[in-house]
């Protein structure tokens, strides 16, 4: 049985294919178009799944949408309602939109499948809904055959956080918090108040965190947020604008914190730091409470967790170091694009009702559900493209690579089937070496040209994890954040620990200081030999050489892009950056040998994120 999921029309378009419950393909639509978090029904990545099934439209037995348009319409309407006439600029602009075309997304999405085929989806086309399109994403690929779910985002139909308990086949939502109280939406407040983009920026937010101190988390817990001691909790409304108007939070916010929202590109003082520890500090707390009272209500310890906000790989690290959950596991695409992942396997599992066998490790292969090209198909490329390149064997790749990697150089690597999720893993990425002092600002600002405070995540060889950093398991997705090892550090003398924020950042605070935040903390991904093992052999000849088993990883682009998906993506943009080195497939490519006209003004080609 195959079954197509599909999310789109709010933001990251995605599609997902799964076969007999095996999940045969998963991308984003911003990877083909080129336009970050593309909401456009999703084209290119359904295409991408056909042909990684090797199957056409035809053999889909069942298309199934991440959520239900009529619930959200209805709380689109109540809401404005209970706001008129307050909410009437924001209801002009929505209803259009939603007359047009939401209301009758059915009909629209038959009409768009129709463009990849004539079969006819009358009775074969299913509707899931939001929090239960997570909850799948998350339980179903966990390793766990039973496990209790929370799911956490802005808002879906209504619901913003849920509770579900998960056996087999069976996955049943118990609890949930409804809009406008939304623990996501209260983090998009504070991100559009520091001056970052809604649905973007929030990990600019948890980045900056640790720059600071949470010195407005009090005024937060007693003014904005009531937290009940099981993490339910309620937002006070006269404090934000979202529900009916055009703006996240209002006057009255503004008033609270003393100050109208950042200017987006003004520069970042230590209150805007002060603001995100805050925020993150009561983030923790909320999600922390509610995972205690999750365990001990249904006395299951395994824990699984999906929605944006299970993003926040801070929440998460305290959550593993809680103790409350003995096993947790996070669905790497946690946002709306695992949406799709989650909704062929609620179609597959909770509608159909097959079978699931549960093998002892996750289902997502690594998270490498994208496509992959060929030698030729890459040589062609590189060809049209213009670039100088040499054909090398896995061994002289890997050799030459890792050689380059410790004389400090910054390298392209491109290899395998792409990463699904906002995380990339060690096939789209962009490596360095963690040793070096300056190799976070040269990464920030010569190859992302973005702000020099966003931190760089470490790969490590899984079977070395706890030499390096406080984490004695598995962390493949690059989603909790672990203290670095004592051993590791650098301690601070008396004028270093006076400095405040930003001041910190080029201190060495470790042996590998690329990669550790200003508080000894990194975000960290366990690469293992089974499902990358091409990372793995470059980690571990990087570790022969140098003595150090972790690389610089982030993902392969720059500041607005989205994450390369092709060859000709990866030539343009190591062509548009300070990039030293491309490894792409079979292929190694100098950025001294490269003809100079081939060199472009990429970052101006992509909005600011």
């Amino acid at each position: 049985m195959n079954v197509l999921g599909l999310s789109a029309y709010y933001h990251d378009s995605a599609a997902c294919l799964v076969n007999n419950g095996r999940i045969v393909a998963a991308a984003q639509e911003e990877r083909f178009t080129r336009k970050k978090h593309d909401a456009r029904f999703p084209h290119y990545a359904i295409r991408c799944c056909l042909g990684r099934g090797g199957i056409g439209l035809g053999d889909i037995d069942r298309v199934v949408f991440y959520d239900k348009p009529f619930l959200k319409f209805e709380r689109l309407l109540e809401t404005y309602i209970a706001f008129a006439p307050k909410g009437f600029a924001s209801f002009r602009m929505a209803m259009p939109v939603w007359l047009r075309e939401k209301l009758f997304l059915k009909d629209l999405l038959k009409k768009e499948l129709k463009k990849h085929g004539s079969a006819d989806f009358h009775e074969r086309l299913l509707f899931s809904e939001h929090h239960l399109s997570h909850a799948a994403s998350a339980f179903f690929p966990s390793p766990f055959e039973e496990s209790a779910v929370l799911t956490m985002d802005g808002v879906g139909e209504w619901a913003t956080t849920s509770m579900a308990v998960g056996h087999g086949n069976r996955l049943d939502i118990t609890k949930e918090i409804f809009f406008p109280h939304s623990l996501g939406l209260l983090y998009s407040a504070m991100t559009y108040y520091t001056g970052f983009k809604v649905n973007s920026g929030e990990h600019k937010v948890m980045g900056l965190a640790p720059y600071g101190e949470p010195k407005y988390a009090k005024l937060i817990m007693d003014t904005l947020i009531d937290i009940k001691e099981d993490g339910s909790f309620r937002l006070d409304m006269q404090y934000f604008d979202y529900c009916a108007g055009l703006r996240m939070t209002n006057d009255r916010f503004d008033a609270l914190f003393g100050a109208p929202p950042r200017d987006p590109e003004s520069m970042l003082t230590q209150r805007d730091m002060d603001l995100a520890a805050s925020v993150q500090a009561v983030t923790d707390e909320v999600v922390l409470r509610l995972a205690r009272a999750l365990v001990k209500e249904t006395g299951i310890e395994n824990l699984c967790l999906a929605g944006g906000v299970a993003l926040n790989c801070v929440s998460n690290g305290k959550v593993l170091r809680d103790g409350a959950v003995k096993n947790l596991w996070i669905q790497p695409a946690a946002g709306d694009a695992g949406g799709a992942l989650g909704a062929a396997l609620a179609g597959y599992y909770l509608y159909e009702g097959q079978a699931r066998i549960v093998n002892g490790s996750d289902a997502m292969q690594g998270s490498y559900l994208g496509n992959e090209y060929s030698s030729a198909t890459i040589a062609a490329r590189l060809r049209d493209a213009g670039a100088v390149f040499e054909h090398l064997g896995e061994d002289q790749l890997i050799e030459r690579c890792a050689f380059l990697l410790s004389q400090g150089q910054a390298l392209g690597w491109f290899q395998g089937r792409m990463e699904f999720g906002p995380r990339s893993l060690g096939a789209r990425s962009i490596l360095g070496d963690p040793r070096s002092p300056v190799m976070q600002s040269t990464l920030n600002l010569k190859v992302k040209y973005r702000e020099s405070f966003r931190p760089f995540a470490p790969s490590v060889l899984r079977e070395d994890v706890s030499e390096w950093f406080d984490l004695n398991g598995d962390s493949p997705y690059m989603l909790l954040v672990a203290d670095i090892s004592a051993k590791r550090r650098i301690l601070m003398n008396e004028d270093q620990d006076r400095l405040f924020g930003i001041e910190k950042l080029k201190i060495p605070r470790s042996d590998i200081p690329a990669v550790t935040h200003v508080d000894y903390s990194a975000r960290v991904q366990t690469v293992h030999a089974d499902t990358n093992p091409l990372f793995h052999q470059l980690i571990k000849r990087f570790k022969q050489l140098t003595g150090c088993p972790v690389l610089v990883n982030t993902s392969f682009n720059v500041r607005g892009e989205p994450i390369v998906e092709n060859p000709s993506d990866a030539f343009r943009c190591f062509m548009g950056t300070g990039l030293d080195a491309l490894a792409i497939g079979d292929f190694l490519l100098l950025k001294s040998q490269q003809i100079a006209k081939n060199t472009v003004a990429y970052h101006s080609q992509f909005d600011r994120d």
